[in-house]
């Protein structure tokens, strides 16, 4: 049980309401509400104030009842690890003002995801209406005008990622430096991934079922009478079902993984940190080789429609490398 619930307990348990304990704390009934609503933490005057109205010690009132989480993972300091002997500060605001920003910045992003998944849509429908129309002006023009939207929306996603990536950039330490949180942050953090979690499964699962759903009017479609436009507004439909899907993924996946980084979980432990941190410039020499492997593919075969499968290959291999390079260290130790 975190300070905020025990507070709020506590409270109830003596009848008094938030005002009450404000009056006998000498503070605003608003710095009660903050405090059992985790946005803030009382000062240690007031802790002791509060343990001696409420007739507890401060020990019951500062730890925090603790409980390993399966698949718990030590965060001590590995030995010979001397760069990450000192952890980097991480206050309560510090954690409120981060997971608003990543709030506020993952339904942008998301919706920049999403524009660039149905970012071809208009270009299919106006190409398949050039064709109808068998006038070969109105083909080209409909081929500019769809390509023109095209890369219209897609600038207007680059500059999404753009503003946002800025915005959370100033976080990137979260990914490479062990965390020293202040006390109460991760009681606090864990509560709110604990509330968080019934809407990134729902979202998770509907973005799932619109995936899948997404190739049903592709299909209905092939039952009747073959008509080259009905195909082509039905691929517009499943881009748009499969945008929406992944909207739900980014959405609630960029959320969710600003808990894990706090706490340091997943991918983001103490000893992915120290790995992390020895694989950065490997990284930047791998993603450059692979950068220039796909351009020198691409414009001697001409043929990027093909080249492009590139990515995927290079994305699994690249943890193999990491892998690779891991076991190397390790054997030289």
């Amino acid at each position: 049980m975190i300070l905020a619930e025990k507070i709020m307990r506590l409270r109830k348990q003596k009848g008094w309401s938030q005002e009450e304990l404000a009056v006998r704390l000498n503070v605003s009934r608003q710095s009660v509400s903050k405090w059992e609503s985790m946005t803030s933490l009382p000062d240690l005057d007031k802790i002791i104030k509060m343990s001696e109205l409420f007739g507890v010690s401060t020990d019951y009132l500062l730890k925090d009842e603790i409980e390993e989480e399966p698949g718990f993972e030590p965060s001590e300091k590995p030995v010979g690890e001397e760069e990450f002997v000192k952890r980097r500060p991480f206050s309560l605001e510090e954690t409120n003002t981060y997971m608003a920003t990543v709030d506020s910045c993952a339904k942008k992003m998301a919706a920049g995801v999403c524009a660039c998944v149905v970012c071809a849509v208009p270009l299919f429908v106006l190409t398949g209406l050039g064709e109808v129309a068998k006038v070969a002006m109105l083909h080209r023009t409909a081929d500019a005008l769809g390509l023109a939207i095209l890369l219209l929306i897609v600038a207007c996603a680059v500059v999404i990622f753009i503003v946002n990536g800025m915005k959370l950039g100033k976080y990137d330490f979260l990914d490479r430096e062990p965390l020293d949180l202040e006390y109460g942050v991760e009681g606090i953090v864990k509560a709110r991934k604990e509330a968080f979690e019934p809407t990134f499964k729902l979202r998770i699962a509907i973005g799932v079922a619109l995936c899948i759903v997404s190739i049903v009017p592709l299909c209905v479609s092939s039952v009747f009478e073959p008509v080259d436009m009905i195909y082509v507004i039905m691929v517009g439909v499943l881009l748009i079902f499969v945008a929406a899907g992944v909207y739900q993924f980014v959405r609630v996946g960029l959320v969710y993984e600003s808990f894990q980084k706090i706490l340091e979980k997943g991918d983001y432990t103490y000893y992915k940190k120290i790995e992390n941190k020895k694989n950065d410039n490997l990284s930047t020499v791998y993603w450059c080789c692979t950068v220039a492997l796909y351009l020198l593919l691409s414009f001697l075969t001409n043929e990027w429609e093909i080249t492009w499968i590139i990515w995927p290959v290079a994305g699994v291999l690249y943890a193999a490398v990491c892998g690779i390079a891991a076991m190397v260290r390790k054997n030289r130790k």
